[in-house]
């Protein structure tokens, strides 16, 4: 029996789905010297709903208040051997910026020899006609502190004097859990899935622990690794747990992490920026190696609006 891998090139013979890396590293600055100066209607911003990488970016964008300030338009769900596309349909529409039918147009405009997979989120700059960043990590904190002058929101997501504990939290958060239910769900052997299994489940039963005194990951006020976090927990048990076989537990069943999930979700328009259907349509529909037969579950029953409990939850780490 031959196996399909999801992306072929990014697949190694033992059977590890090895994501590649950012193609575009540009940097926007409110002073300008990186050559992309912060603007007001420079630049727009291409995300899917479906995709995590792409919701962190939408999340900083609305809490930062940048809705006016940066633009932003929402490829289809359905991604298929052309890759995500500019379409009329609910939560998603043609591209208003540049008529792209495909974001693959962009990555070509930017650099015509581009042989790597299209992914979002893409931060394009209507001046130089080019993406800047593909990176949801650089963005996240451009759009943190480089638009300032533009919004009046004091939030800073990455303060300073946390920085170094959170970049190391990023980076556990994002080997064991964000990439990998990555890494058990487009595994093609048993023992890589297995092992990312087993690693992205003691990263849970970890921070559930972290999270029993402590209202958020890093005491009473919310960073950016919060919402790095939420992100993968909002798929969790709708997509994660079953599709991508990641099943010892749900989020459902984590005392502490599932308050805390509902805590974040029910934070000032969050919920508008989850979209389960888009979610749960993307990875059903568009990883038909994994299911076949293309068919959506209409579960989980779950109520993320439901009271969290972790009011009391203020102290310092």
């Amino acid at each position: 029996m031959t196996v399909q891998a999801q992306f072929p090139k990014e697949q190694s013979t033992e059977g590890e789905f090895r994501r590649q890396g950012d193609a575009f590293r540009g940097w926007v600055t409110a002073d300008g010297r990186s050559g992309y100066p912060a603007a007001k209607g420079r630049y727009h911003l291409y995300v899917s709903w479906a995709c995590p990488w792409a919701h962190r970016t939408i999340i900083v964008r609305m809490l930062k208040k940048l809705e006016d300030v940066i633009g932003m338009t929402v490829v289809d769900p359905i991604r298929d051997e052309r890759g995500w596309a500019f379409r009329e349909g609910p939560g998603h529409s043609p591209d208003p910026i540049n008529r792209f039918e495909f974001l693959s147009e962009a990555y070509r405009a930017t650099d015509p020899s581009y042989a790597g997979r299209v992914t979002v989120p893409v931060l394009w700059d209507s001046e130089t006609k080019r993406i800047v960043s593909n990176s949801d990590d650089d963005l996240m904190r451009m759009f943190n502190r480089e638009f300032n002058q533009f919004t009046n929101s004091p939030l800073d997501l990455y303060p300073s004097g946390l920085q170094r504990e959170i970049d190391a939290l990023n980076t556990f958060i994002y080997e064991t859990i964000n990439n990998g239910v990555y890494l058990a769900g487009f595994a093609t052997a048993q023992r890589p899935y297995e092992h990312a299994v087993r690693a992205l489940f003691e990263a849970l039963d970890q921070l559930d622990a972290r999270l029993r005194d402590h209202r958020y990951l890093f005491g009473p006020h919310v960073v950016e690794t919060d919402w790095r976090l939420f992100v993968t927990l909002v798929r969790f048990d709708a997509v994660y747990h079953g599709h991508f076989k990641c099943n010892i537990r749900r989020i459902v069943d984590y005392p502490n992490l599932f308050g805390y999930l509902k805590d974040l979700y029910q934070a000032d328009g969050i919920a508008e920026t989850v979209n389960f259907d888009h979610i749960k349509r993307h990875y059903y529909v568009t990883h038909a190696d994994i299911n076949p037969t293309r068919i959506v579950p209409i579960g989980p029953d779950q109520d993320l609006s439901a009271p969290h409990g972790r009011e009391a939850l203020n102290s310092e780490r």
